[in-house]
């Protein structure tokens, strides 16, 4: 009797995995991406996790503020400020141009911020060339050395978080309607300017080299 409690259940449990359907396996859930590689794919590409870095942040690297000597915000968490309300202006491409424009117009015209990402140096460095317009018939064209690293911080609920802060090293005025080209050799930035400004019609090339170092 205990042999036949025991074994009814059984039968009917496997009449029941015979009848029904096969279900499919549970999906594997996505592993998130290693910092490694989105410092990779930014360096690659200039962008992270397929996404365009916005141009504004050049402007706010101090492209925009033409009052002061030097930058004042140097880093930026790229993770962050992608998707960001800060950065939410509409993103387009033109050749090799990756422009942000501001809806709203300035007191003297449309706000422009753009970059040309020329490439990675054989230390890691990233070279920039930016362009920023604030309204007026200036195009101010700037060369940003920039570092980009991983650093841990604590997100809004404590959890742990991993930044990806890009960091301007060093900016290099490259003037008004600044037209050139820019190459880079291992750790060396090749700078050939072919006009310097909007008053330059000489036609004369001039060579500069830079050294991408880190501090």
């Amino acid at each position: 009797m205990r042999q036949r409690l025991l074994t009814l259940p059984c039968a009917a449990i496997m009449l029941w995995i015979i009848g029904s359907p096969m279900l499919p396996p549970p999906a594997a859930a996505e592993e998130p991406v290693s910092t490694t590689a989105l410092i990779s794919e930014v360096r690659h590409a200039f962008t992270l996790t397929g996404k365009r870095i916005p141009p504004e942040i050049f402007r706010d690297f101090g492209d925009g503020d033409l009052a002061d000597s030097g930058p004042i915000w140097v880093t930026v968490d790229i993770r962050a400020a992608i998707g960001s309300n800060l950065y939410a202006d509409e993103i387009r491409q033109s050749g090799d141009w990756i422009i942000q424009r501001k809806p709203a117009a300035t007191m003297n015209g449309m706000e422009e911020t753009a970059y040309k990402y020329i490439g990675a140096t054989e230390n890691g460095l990233l070279v920039v060339l930016a362009a920023y317009n604030g309204g007026g018939s200036g195009d101010f064209v700037t060369l940003h050395i920039l570092n980009i690293d991983a650093a841990l911080a604590f997100d809004f609920n404590g959890a742990v978080y991993d930044r990806i802060n890009l960091t301007n090293l060093r900016s290099i005025a490259l003037g008004d309607r600044w037209e050139g080209e820019v190459g880079i050799a291992k750790n060396t930035i090749r700078v050939v300017t072919m006009r310097k400004g909007p008053a330059d019609r000489t036609g004369t090339r001039e060579e500069m080299t830079i050294e991408a170092r880190r501090p």
